[in-house]
């Protein structure tokens, strides 16, 4: 592996050129930044220098500051592993050099590598290059001077709109923002900007340190007004993460005080929100999602993946249609097989209108779009499936339907073709029974809308082939998803996982407990929606069905209540036709629906679970406990039976599966803020209180007993049905 390093090399103009070298992105890791201190001392001191030019290596200037780094800091709790950049190099070395700094800007500049270059006195870049400064989305704050430079080389909106968002821009925006001064082709790109370094030596460019700027930040009463929108909008869309209003309060302190006032204060935040549980659940998720598709004994044993370039999809309802626009989307070829010409047309229908929808939105060019829609080919018999390399089934969960398909196709599909059921629930060797093809026979479990949900759970059985895993994983990553392999039970990883959430719900519901405060709750907590809300969303019949089955598979856990099937005997089916617990008319949010109550209060009486027939009083946070710790105790379930390679596996699964919220980190990575021992001692309580539903297993009173962290690998031998 190439070495990370930092070069200099003076040319016959008397222009250093300073050169990052770390790929794949020239990420800032610690020597990196010591070498830039070095050389640029170097090139300070040396008389056969006029000016310089600091670039990245290989057609990236930089990806930014190396998130190791935050990870070592989280694992030690030691800030000071962070080193002092801000001041030491941007300030004191870059922006207050004696000789002239140009950033010669390719391929990407973001974090701090953005931060370096806006440190420089002018910035030169090639064309459609990406800038940006992400770290809120890592629970921190720019911490190179970004809060400060920002605002006054691209405007004050703009940049808070950069920060708040972590989206980047194109270098095409960024110059005539003023935050490019000039773009050239990557050709001629050193050449110009060691030419702009000379012109500001000899006093023909201007010489400009962005820190001292004031001209595009407005009058301080307007700047204050755009501060106050945007501290009212982060509070509306980020309640529960600190960095928003944090970074807000550093950019005013600059406006006010003056950008090195600015700067001071930056380092200072950065610092306090780096160990914040909210920055170690971000940086925990970036890394867990990177480390999905590392599975033992498929991805370590020197297969490559086959090309997968035409894929038969049975079934155009809306897992179907979407699971199909995700696909064609992608540029690969999509047979869509439906059994009648009306449903067909239908399902067609649905993914034209799933993809004229991101034109509308903008998120998609009208050319790409049409070139989409050409490899989509609806049919009605299975004569197309001759030359696939993978079929999706995405039909109703009934299975008979499903074996009878498998067997037709395993006839109708060349021998090397995938045969993948996009089933949430049954498993998957029952689905294959009538099949002599087991080895082939795979979960392509989308989460809906199939198109829009980023989590693709691949579920193996035992005879799955590692082939067939390696191939399903790397179409995840084609079609933009994030592929999470699981072994293979009743509801496999993550609705396995997440059956006792709505269980908990109505368990409190029936406790006496209002079910809009329980929604508001979970609401203020970070989940999208409450479980009431999603009820309505599914649909009751839906839910019903999937109950049933764990119900089935787990007798000794469930809750069975009375109230789904009274809310539907009155008439309503949530979303579906507009009254559920809340009522939905078109172009207005959904409304609690009061009428609702009595139907609740019948439940509560044929259920009668209340101790004392008297509602019990709980807190806030004992409802987000009660919901949500029997869904950390079915966690410890799943990670005991092996049915996921690394907890971290469920704690992608959770947020881009369940929106369970990013900045709690997963599932299990919260269970282990929270503490062990506490969720086991509450479960204790509430079982002893309210029955099995709440009885903690095994291995979480074995890790709580010995004060080990869910998270911790096994240190048994057993098998795991994810590693198989």
């Amino acid at each position: 592996m190439a070495r990370a390093n930092v070069t200099i090399q003076v040319g016959d103009d008397a222009v250093a050129l300073i050169t990052i070298s770390n790929p794949p992105v020239n990420a800032l890791a610690i020597p990196i930044i010591a070498g830039l201190k070095e050389k640029f001392e170097e090139a300070t001191r040396r008389n056969d220098v006029k000016a310089i030019v600091l670039t990245g290596k290989g057609g990236r200037f930089s990806g930014g500051f190396d998130i190791n780094v935050f990870e070592k800091v989280h694992k030690s709790g030691d800030v000071s592993l962070m080193p002092d950049v801000s001041v030491d190099l941007v300030v004191n070395i870059i922006e207050d050099s004696k000789k002239p700094i140009v950033a010669a800007i390719e391929g990407l500049a973001l974090g701090g590598g953005l931060e370096l270059a806006m440190g420089c006195h002018a910035r030169i870049a090639a064309p459609r290059a990406q800038l940006g400064l992400p770290e809120l989305s890592l629970g921190v704050i720019p911490g190179f001077g970004g809060t400060q430079r920002l605002p006054r080389l691209a405007g004050l909106s703009k940049a808070i709109e950069m920060m708040l968002s972590s989206k980047p821009i194109l270098s095409e925006e960024g110059k005539k923002l003023g935050l490019i001064d000039s773009i050239v082709s990557s050709e001629e790109l050193l050449k110009v900007s060691r030419l702009w370094a000379l012109g500001i030596a000899e006093r023909r460019k201007p010489w400009i340190r962005s820190l001292h700027r004031t001209d595009k930040i407005g009058s301080l009463s307007e700047a204050r007004e755009i501060l106050k929108v945007a501290r009212q909008q982060a509070k509306r869309t980020a309640p529960n993460m600190p960095q928003h209003q944090v970074c807000l309060d550093v950019i005013e302190e600059g406006i006010v005080h003056g950008g090195y006032s600015g700067v001071l204060k930056e380092a200072k935040d950065f610092k306090k929100l780096v160990i914040t549980d909210t920055s170690k659940g971000l940086v925990h998720v970036f890394f867990a999602q990177r480390s999905t598709t590392k599975v033992p004994n498929v991805s370590d044993i020197g297969l490559k993946p086959r090309h997968i370039k035409k894929v038969a999809v049975i079934g155009g309802g809306l897992m179907g249609s979407g699971i199909a626009t995700a696909l064609i989307l992608s540029n690969i070829n999509v047979v869509l097989k439906e059994i009648n010409s009306e449903y067909l047309l239908k399902g067609t229908k649905m993914i034209e209108a799933n993809v004229r929808g991101l034109v509308t939105k903008g998120k998609l060019a009208r050319d790409k779009a049409e070139k989409a829609l050409s490899l989509l080919k609806g049919v009605l018999d299975y004569t197309e499936f001759k030359d696939v390399d993978m079929v999706i089934e995405a039909v109703i969960e009934k299975v008979p339907l499903k074996q009878t398909i498998f067997s037709e196709i395993e006839k109708a599909c060349p021998s090397h073709c995938i045969l993948a059921s996009n089933t949430s629930t049954i498993d998957l060797l029952l689905v294959g029974e009538k099949t002599s093809s087991q080895d082939r026979i795979i979960g392509a479990h989308f989460f809906s809308p199939a198109h829009v949900m980023p989590l693709l759970e691949i579920v193996r059985t035992e005879k799955t082939s590692p082939q067939v895993i390696l191939d399903l994983m790397t179409v995840g990553k084609v079609i933009k998803k994030v592929p999470v392999v699981v072994g293979n039970c009743t509801g496999f990883a993550v609705n396995r996982t997440f059956f006792p959430y709505s269980q908990g719900a109505t368990m409190l519901v029936h406790l006496g407990v209002d079910v809009f405060r329980i929604d508001r709750v979970i609401k203020n907590f970070g989940l999208p929606l409450g479980p009431f809300q999603l009820q309505d969303l599914a649909g009751y019949g839906v839910f019903m069905a999937t109950s049933k089955q764990f119900r089935d598979a787990f007798p000794d856990r469930t809750f069975q209540s009375p109230l789904i099937e009274l809310l539907m005997k009155s008439g309503r089916n949530g979303k579906n036709n507009g009254k559920g617990y809340y009522l939905y008319e078109r172009g207005n949010q959904p409304k609690p629906d009061l009428t609702v109550l009595p139907i609740i209060e019948e439940a509560r009486r044929l259920a009668d679970i209340m101790p004392g027939r008297k509602p019990i009083s709980v807190t806030d946070q004992e409802i987000v406990e009660m919901i949500l710790f029997p869904v950390v105790n079915e966690a410890c379930r799943v990670l005991d039976e092996g049915i996921v390679v690394r907890a971290a596996d469920l704690d992608v699964a959770s947020v881009f599966g369940m929106s369970f919220p990013s900045y709690r980190g997963g599932i299990v990575f919260w269970a282990d803020l929270v503490g062990p021992k506490h969720v086991y001692s509450s479960l204790k309580k509430w079982s002893a209180l309210y029955g099995n539903f709440y009885k903690p297993s095994r291995f979480l009173e074995e890790r709580a007993t010995k004060g080990i962290l869910l998270s911790e690998p096994a240190s048994s031998s057993a098998a795991s049905r994810a590693r198989l």
